[in-house]
């Protein structure tokens, strides 16, 4: 009878990390606990993904790669900028969130093993666009999400960022950790005040705890919903960032083309995760692609704000090709 049982044909996501898994442990003959490790999987489900490679012929002799799958490219970036991992998806149009959201829903979904504390940026339309996509787990696999960059602003896109973070706690099973605060202030001595409010210093406690950062990647100009939100960077902020050789962000935090972090007096007014405590977590997610993103992603990967990375193809392949 079971000879006879239907093969479930897995969705293109899916595909992609059971290509992923198969290429490692039959072609580059890595055993399955480092599989495990590396992949942030349990070992037995990389027993079963390997099982189910075979079921739908991703695995004959040789691995075969189906259609949109890009295990060749993200292995190329892996190399080339010492990443942990990497996603490639294909996109339709100009328009690359859908794909972007699509493709890191189900990355992020088939990563979470259980225990994690899970810091998330506010203003990202490509994480928003991820978590709209995102199944709902049927049993807890992340103890805290935690906001790590101020999400208030202006009240009619406020929301969103309140939202973000409380449908992805939702959708894992963890507690949602509010910052209550805004993103940017407007002195150094403003941000000093409200990083000593008790209600404040308490999220700023479990930043040292986080297994995994959820974050974008930022251009230096702001994204239509950061203008939106009441926390975009006003020209004159845009100004010395750019006098300072600053080409791109990582919550609030921007960086040269080289990846160094700028220090400025905009630096100074955010209220978020630091540089070096968001370097200190120990998986860095960033989803970002489109033409415009290209010397923030680079620099991004280059300074090490994210070891992880989703992106869409035209920007894998512009990375690969200097």
């Amino acid at each position: 009878m079971n000879g006879n049982r239907a093969v479930r044909q897995p969705g293109l996501d899916e595909l992609r990390l059971l290509a992923k898994v198969a290429r490692m442990y039959h072609e580059k003959g890595i055993r399955q606990p480092k599989i495990a490790a590396e992949l942030n999987l349990s070992q037995a489900r990389v027993s079963r993904m390997l099982k189910q490679a075979v079921e739908v012929g991703i695995v004959h002799t040789v691995v075969t790669m189906p259609s949109g799958v890009h295990s060749d490219l993200e292995d190329e970036l892996q190399g080339k900028y010492g990443l942990r991992d990497a996603v490639v998806v294909d996109t339709v149009g100009d328009d690359v969130l859908p794909a972007l959201g699509s493709g890191a829903a189900a990355y992020i979904d088939m990563t979470l093993t259980g225990g994690h504390v899970i810091g998330i940026s506010s203003w990202s339309e490509t994480l928003i666009a991820a978590v709209d996509r995102m199944p709902r787990k049927s049993v807890p696999v992340v103890d805290r999400v935690v906001q790590i960059v101020g999400g208030l602003g202006d009240a009619a896109v406020q929301m969103q960022a309140t939202r973000l973070t409380a449908r992805f706690a939702e959708l894992t099973g963890g507690m949602p950790v509010y910052l209550p605060a805004p993103g940017l202030v407007g002195t150094p001595a403003v941000r000093r005040a409200m990083m000593n409010d008790v209600s404040v210093r308490d999220v700023l406690g479990t930043w040292g705890q986080l297994t995994d950062a959820l974050v974008g990647i930022g251009s230096l100009e702001p994204s239509p919903l950061l203008q939106r939100s009441g926390n975009a960077v006003a020209e004159s902020d845009q100004e010395e960032l750019r006098r300072l050789g600053a080409v791109g962000d990582v919550c609030f935090r921007y960086f040269d083309e080289e990846g160094k972090h700028v220090r400025s007096t905009f630096d100074q007014r955010v209220i978020g995760v630091t540089a070096k405590e968001l370097l200190a977590v120990p998986r860095r997610i960033g989803v970002a692609g489109g033409e415009r993103k290209y010397s923030a992603i680079r620099a991004a990967l280059l300074g090490g704000w994210v070891n992880i990375l989703i992106t869409d193809l035209a920007m894998a392949e512009k990375l690969l090709g200097e």
